[in-house]
């Protein structure tokens, strides 16, 4: 089993798609790594020699932000809209959703399970 920036690579599936398990990398950018590596995209992971391996590796950690520096840096990101107060962070602290969706109804991802208002009836 590969290891590759803290994450372990599906044996089984080909590097291409393999790759997208590390956060911060999705299909596109996992083929621009398989060519710069040199690696062939129908390649399996448990095909890959070690050489390989590191060549990926190298490449990962040297040109992408990926797993946990990349979620400390959107985590800090947030805090900092948050701590200067502008409405992006206001709606960060409320947990309510940020880019403009309506709230009336929807936004249920956002807000969590609806809970009910005492004393308000259904409208027949």
């Amino acid at each position: 089993m590969a290891r590759i920036a803290g994450v372990n690579i599906p044996t089984e599936k080909r590097v291409e798609i393999g790759l997208t398990y590390i956060h911060g990398i999705g299909r596109n950018l996992s083929r621009h790594i398989c060519d710069k590596a040199g690696i062939p995209l129908d390649r399996r992971v448990h095909q890959l020699t070690d050489d390989e391996v590191i060549r990926i590796r190298e490449l990962i950690d040297s040109d992408y932000s990926v797993e946990g520096d990349l979620r400390r840096n959107t985590a800090m990101n947030i805090k900092r809209l948050m701590d200067l107060g502008c409405y992006r962070g206001l709606r960060h602290r409320k947990g309510l959703p940020v880019r403009g969706q309506r709230t009336h109804t929807n936004a249920r991802t956002r807000k969590g399970k609806a809970r009910p208002i005492a004393g308000k009836k259904k409208a027949v």
